[in-house]
């Protein structure tokens, strides 16, 4: 296992990220299972570990908290707010009312004194850059967290923060935490330059494309049953030519991985840790075996040949369905569009 400077926090992390979303009722509901799954890649050498408030409302948090209780010292904790956590409308956003409240309900679910990264799941456009960042850069100056971030945040907004960071006096967003992987590359474009020109840590997530980097996905095979088609149907419907052309894409990167000598798993996972703007990859597996699967990718170094057929199958900076971009910018939906 790599490890790697987070940015310029100072903190040292593991270039592969556990993934906490799919602990609890809507990933695997076995806590003992899920802690069990926890417990083996802390033994294969991650240290870092990355949760949400909203994951199973807490749930996830919860069983964080339980398998790190002996071991919480060793491991960088990394958690989210800002996604909607309940029906209460202040339950959700940015606000400095919410980020406070909500830091605190993250530490007893957590059951520790301190996070070491809280980022901000959404940036919020109702509310105020130097509002958030004022309340974030208090609970820093409190000792409630280390260091703070954002996820999914366009390269204009991180700048617009970046500025607004330093004409405020108030501590700067560390990280970004992207979705990123070799059918999803439109963050090589800014967003991952703009991260190296401030010196951010980058932790991505969906290595594996929502699973179409499996290697389930090929052409003349029967496709895999997946829960997330019926709830991202743009994203999986075959009857759809962008994901007619991911499909093909898949396939031919499945070939390249067993003429290289690996998984396709391993293929994805190591491509997104071989960008120098990339500290970490997240991987969210559900199952041990999920994450056996994944764990041999740490130490894997891509061949500059195998990197060059990557970039023919999908070339540099373009996503072949921008549904990928998981609502990477909202300045292209209907209501941002139209008067």
């Amino acid at each position: 296992m790599d490890y790697r400077p987070l940015g310029r926090t100072g903190i040292t992390v593991s270039e592969l990220c556990l993934g906490a979303m799919m602990f609890g009722g809507a990933g695997n509901p076995d806590h003992d299972a899920s802690i069990r799954i926890i417990h083996r890649a802390l033994d294969a050498g991650i240290n870092f570990v990355d949760t949400a408030d909203v994951y199973s409302a807490g749930e996830s948090e919860e069983i964080v908290g339980k398998a790190l209780a002996d071991r919480r010292d060793d491991i960088v904790v990394a958690t989210k707010v800002g996604l909607p956590f309940d029906d209460d409308p202040n339950h959700r956003g940015a606000s400095r009312r919410w980020v406070v409240e909500s830091v605190e309900r993250s530490l007893r679910r957590l059951g520790t004194d301190w996070i070491d990264l809280y980022q901000i799941h959404r940036l919020d456009p109702a509310v105020d850059i130097d509002e958030t960042l004022g309340a974030l850069s208090d609970l820093v100056a409190q000792g409630k967290i280390r260091a703070f971030g954002a996820s999914t945040v366009p390269a204009s907004e991180i700048v617009e923060a970046q500025w607004a960071a330093e004409r405020r006096g108030r501590e700067r967003f560390r990280t970004e935490q992207p979705p990123y992987s070799i059918l999803a590359r439109a963050i090589e474009n800014d967003v991952l330059p703009t991260t190296l020109r401030y010196g951010m840590g980058v932790l991505t997530y969906s290595p594996l494309a929502m699973g179409w980097l499996t290697g389930g996905y090929r052409i003349d095979a029967e496709k895999p049953e997946s829960g997330r088609a019926g709830r991202f149907p743009a994203r999986f419907d075959l009857g759809l030519e962008v994901n007619q052309r991911k499909l093909a894409a898949a396939d031919a990167l499945a070939k390249l991985a067993e003429e290289a000598g690996m998984t396709l798993i391993e293929l994805a996972i190591a491509f997104v840790v071989r960008h120098p703007a990339v500290t970490s990859a997240i991987i969210g597996p559900r199952t041990l075996e999920h994450l056996e699967s994944q764990l041999p990718a740490a130490g894997i170094a891509l061949s500059t040949e195998v990197l060059d057929r990557i970039d023919e199958i999908v070339p540099p900076g373009v996503t072949l369905n921008a549904e990928d971009n998981m609502s990477f910018t909202s300045a292209l939906s209907a209501a941002a569009r139209r008067r």
